[in-house]
C-alpha cells in the first residue's frame, strides 16, 4: 500500500473535536511493512497523541523496530512538520538519511530526511559515559 494513500486513509480516522485538525502518518519499515496513526485528542489537552507517535507504537507493537519512510498528510495551506516530539521519536528509530515527505490534502508536497527535520539530534550516544 502506498504511504500517501494509507495516510490519507487514517487521517479521516482522527479524533479531532477540539483542534478539528486532523493529521494521518504513515511509515514503512525496513522490512516493508506499512504502519499507520491518526492524532487523537483528549479534553485535557496535552493529552492527546500525534500521528507520527502512532504510527511509531504500531510499528514498535507489530515487531519491527526501523523506519525506512514517514509520510505526514494534513489539511493546511503549507505541508506540515512533525512536533518536537515526533521528530526525536522518529529519529529514534530511522536512520538520518531517512526520506520524510509532508504533504496537505490538496497535493502540496514536501520531501526532507531525518536530518534536515532534526539538526542536532539527541541520541544514545550523548548518553555514553565512556
Amino acid at each position: 500500500m502506498a504511504l500517501l494513500q494509507a495516510a490519507t486513509a487514517v487521517r479521516e480516522r482522527a479524533y479531532a473535536p477540539y483542534s478539528r485538525f486532523k493529521v494521518g502518518a504513515a511509515l514503512r519499515s525496513t522490512i516493508g511493512t506499512v504502519h499507520v496513526g491518526c492524532n487523537v485528542e483528549n479534553v485535557a489537552y496535552p493529552e492527546g497523541t500525534c500521528a507520527e507517535a502512532g504510527a511509531i507504537a504500531a510499528m514498535i507493537a507489530a515487531g519491527d523496530t526501523a523506519i525506512a519512510e514517514v509520510l505526514v498528510i494534513a489539511d493546511s495551506p503549507d505541508p506540515v512538520p512533525p512536533c518536537g516530539g515526533c521528530r526525536q521519536k522518529i529519529a529514534e528509530f530511522a536512520a538520518q538519511d531517512v526520506r520524510v515527505t509532508l504533504c496537505t490534502i490538496d497535493g502540496k508536497q514536501k520531501v526532507m530526511t531525518v536530518a534536515d527535520l532534526l539538526p542536532g539530534v539527541f541520541t544514545a550516544a550523548h548518553m555514553d559515559r565512556t
